[in-house]
């Protein structure tokens, strides 16, 4: 067994499929929680942990806490709520935040974490909810190289490719960059297949087309056959796409640049989002371009 305790925040299918993993790995996930109680229980019976309500319960458990959380406000809560939060008791302890924030909140956890004697990382993701669970994650990571090498054992355990990018913040600027890319892709594979759709051109034989031309992309890949067959179970829902592509026009708009393509993609999925289908895949965004599908 592995010396390290490891325990995680945020147990949906990426959350689970990484504590699962380092599990297989030989390490002691000690502890798990999650907004859903029901989940966290199923996981904690599965892996052997403890079930902990209190987030203050979870640092005590483990020398190092694996956070993945929806958004900047949650993250919010976990580290900074005056009534029960993971910071504290934290002296010691080792945070690794792996959920898509803004820089700036991962700034402000990481201070935080400083101040009461414990160390945050980011681990930004770039990888899909089966790489987690086969240790295949694409990882960028951004905060102290200390820090970073004193659990680089552990990522390596859940990591095909480990990257350390720089100081803390610095990974989540570059994670944002990666989604709005792939958002813009999704996007126009989206538009590219309604259109030829609507021309009544056979869509297995654009595809094949798309994949040896200029057109292709890794979400031609990925996407392409969701698109068509209307098959949105989601893996990257539409609502975390929107605020992705937020993540991007915030860093824009602070470096006072105009991304117009990036504007456009997130009008969409906020669109989607608007109109209930948040929770279906990335994919999703083709039910606004395809004729007859959408309203």
């Amino acid at each position: 067994m592995s010396k390290e305790t490891i325990a995680f925040v945020g147990v949906g299918r990426m959350g689970a499929n990484m504590a699962r993993r380092l599990k297989d790995c030989g390490y002691e996930i000690t502890a798990v929680n999650d907004v859903n109680r029901e989940a966290a229980a199923e996981l904690a019976t599965e892996l052997g942990a403890k079930h902990c309500e209190s987030l203050a319960e979870v640092t005590a458990a483990a020398d190092v806490i694996f956070t993945v959380v929806t958004n900047d406000d949650a993250m919010r809560g976990i580290f900074l709520s005056g009534e029960d939060n993971l910071l504290k008791g934290a002296d010691g302890k080792i945070f690794v935040n792996c959920a898509t924030l803004s820089p700036g909140i991962q700034k402000e956890v990481a201070d935080a974490a400083s101040a009461a004697g414990a160390s945050a990382i980011e681990g930004c993701m770039a990888s899909s909810i089966s790489h987690a669970r086969e240790g295949k994650l694409f990882l960028m990571i951004g905060g102290e190289e200390a820090t970073f090498k004193q659990v680089k054992p552990i990522l390596e355990q859940m990591s095909v490719n480990l990257k350390y990018i720089g100081e803390i913040g610095k990974a989540a600027q570059v994670k944002a960059l990666v989604n709005m890319v792939m958002n813009i892709n999704t996007a126009g594979l989206a538009e590219g297949l309604g259109l030829a759709d609507a021309l009544g051109l056979d869509l297995n034989m654009i595809c094949d087309i798309f994949a040896q031309t200029g057109a292709n992309s890794r979400v031609l890949e990925t996407d392409s056959e969701d698109m068509i067959a209307r098959d949105h179970e989601a893996w990257f829902t539409a609502e975390h796409a929107a605020k992705d592509s937020g993540i991007a026009k915030a860093l824009a708009d602070e470096a006072g640049l105009t991304l117009p393509l990036n504007d456009a993609t997130k009008a969409q999925y906020d669109k989607l989002t608007a109109e209930g289908k948040g929770e279906l895949d990335k994919s999703g965004i083709a039910e606004l371009t395809f004729r007859g599908r959408h309203g």
